[in-house]
Order: C-alpha cells, then sequence, then structure tokens
C-alpha cells in the first residue's frame, strides 16, 4: 500500500495494480471540519484520481474515529467577511463536484457523525456503506444556509422529494437504521466495519471490465432526471463504448475459456 498526502486528505493505494484507491479525510483534531485548505485538497485528490486509468474504484473514508465529517468547518468561517465566503465557494462547489464526477465508483466509508457537507460528501459517492454508529443530517437550515454540497439534489434523487424535504427542512439528525430503512444507505454494517466492507466492495467491483464498469455509472448518470427516451440513448451509447472494445473481447474469451478475465490497460 502506498500513500500520497494532499494537507487534511491522504489517498491510499490499496493494491499493487492501484486499482482501488482510499480517499481518506484525514483532519481528525477538527472530526473533519471542512476547511477552505481541506476543500482544496478534495478537489485536488479528486482531479488526480479522475486521470490515472488504473483506477477502478474509489473509497472515500475517515481517518477520525469520532466521525466521518461534521460538516463546513464553522470557526474558520466566523471570521469571515463576505468576501471570504464568496471566495471560499467555488473551492467547497470543486471539493464535492470533485467526488460526484468520478468516473469511477465511489463508495463513501461512513461512521459517527456525517453531518452537513459531510454528509453530502457522503451523498456524493455512488454508495453508502454506513455501521451502526452513523449519525446523519443537513444542519444548514438551523444557522441561517442551506446545504450547498448537493444535498438538496442528491438527497431527493436518493430517497424522493418529500422525505428529502423533511430531512432538510426539520434539520434533523437520523441515526444509521433509519438510514437504511429511508434508503440513503446501501449497506448497514456492525460498528468499525464500514472500511472494511466498503474497501472490499471496491475491489469486486474492480474485478469487473474497467470499461464496462466506467460506461455503466455514465450511462446512469447521464440518464438522471431525463425520460425515458434519453435515458435509452444513454445506454446504447455506453452499450457502443464497451461492445466494440478489447475488454469485450477478453471477457467472452475469457467465460468461453473458463478462467478469470486479464482485462487490458
Amino acid at each position: 500500500m502506498t500513500e500520497t498526502s494532499y494537507g487534511g486528505v491522504t489517498v491510499r493505494r490499496m493494491d499493487e495494480a492501484g486499482h482501488v484507491a482510499e480517499l481518506v479525510l484525514d483532519r481528525p483534531e477538527a472530526l473533519n471540519a471542512l476547511s477552505t485548505a481541506q476543500a482544496r485538497a478534495i478537489g485536488q485528490a479528486c482531479a488526480e484520481l479522475s486521470g490515472d486509468a488504473r483506477v477502478r474504484a474509489v473509497v472515500v473514508s475517515s481517518a477520525c474515529e469520532k466521525a466521518f465529517c461534521v460538516g463546513a468547518d464553522l470557526k474558520e468561517r466566523a471570521s469571515f467577511t463576505d468576501a471570504d465566503l464568496w471566495r471560499q465557494r467555488p473551492i467547497m462547489r470543486a471539493a464535492f463536484t470533485g467526488v460526484l464526477d468520478l468516473p469511477v465508483p465511489a463508495i463513501a466509508a461512513v461512521h459517527g457523525y456525517a453531518l452537513g457537507g459531510g454528509f453530502e460528501l457522503a451523498l456524493s459517492c455512488d454508495l453508502i456503506v454506513a455501521d451502526q454508529t452513523a449519525v446523519f443530517g443537513l444542519p444548514e437550515v438551523s444557522v441561517g444556509l442551506v446545504p450547498g454540497g448537493g444535498g438538496t439534489q442528491l438527497l431527493a434523487r436518493r430517497i424522493g422529494w418529500s422525505r428529502a424535504f423533511d430531512l432538510i427542512v426539520t434539520a434533523r439528525r437520523v441515526d444509521a437504521q433509519e438510514a437504511e430503512r429511508l434508503g440513503f444507505v446501501d449497506r448497514l454494517v456492525p460498528p468499525g466495519e464500514a472500511g472494511r466492507t466498503a474497501i472490499e466492495l471496491a475491489h469486486r467491483i474492480a474485478l469487473n471490465s474497467p470499461v464496462g464498469v466506467r460506461q455503466a455509472k455514465r450511462a446512469l448518470r447521464l440518464s438522471w432526471g431525463t425520460d425515458l427516451a434519453t435515458g435509452l440513448e444513454a445506454e446504447d451509447a455506453a452499450w457502443r463504448a464497451t461492445a466494440f472494445s478489447p475488454d469485450r473481447v477478453e471477457g467472452i474469451r475469457a467465460f468461453v475459456e473458463k478462467r478469470p478475465p486479464s482485462w487490458p490497460d
């Protein structure tokens, strides 16, 4: 395993081939409260992971025992002028969109508090694995704001408009069991197991065709909020990109020969 530090964020390569990467939020002294510097580091790390063709899956996790991420660093913001807040905004947006736009599957491994921007970072991933200590919430309206990291859009797409509206306008917190019932936690595991489970899931994904997985994610994302005809066109484009790729040739040959595929680089 190799590590690269971006300042408040550590990227770990979990296998020799570099197929699985773990993006670790690493500011435990602040419960991973998102500072400007840490947000910039998330954006930088995601940009480098997105440009690395070896990467097949990314896990977003936390080095803090008590929290995944408690949201924006309000202590930092307490001294901000309006101009400071305005300058910070594109850096914050780049952090969330960096995770959201990863071309490979992204899996959040959540334990402890995932509040505000922390919850939104998890929602920016494709799958959320949470252990039974996880607590989720979007408290922004309680401090005079609204979710600004995609929360109003991503949560509604996962659990429906009215349920998302309830959580956002009440600012209430949700435990892991309710989160699974509502449908935004995809796998609920015992305490301390979120990271291991997410890494295992990432390795399982990485066994499949890199082209196929990337194109499947692209088709699903492009069809969000569209009509069926538009979605089917996105699917057809993904099919064409995979059907005439070396991955399809290797995948079928491996199936016939009854062996694991060796995907082209």
